[in-house]
């Protein structure tokens, strides 16, 4: 069974959070901008699902 992309929310040193889209074969294909909040973080997870194949 093929792995699927993955996001992954991460906490910046300066305390803004980011997420990254990591490919199935472990890279890094996609890192987002800082967010302040996580609740912003992860709408622009659900943004990138709704507007890519992912």
């Amino acid at each position: 069974m093929a792995k699927l992309p993955k996001f992954e929310v991460t906490k910046r040193a300066n305390g803004e959070f980011q997420f990254n889209l990591t490919a199935s074969n472990g890279e890094t294909i996609l890192s987002s901008e800082g967010y302040k909040a996580k609740d912003s973080c992860l709408n622009g997870i659900e943004s990138v699902r709704k507007n890519s194949h992912f």
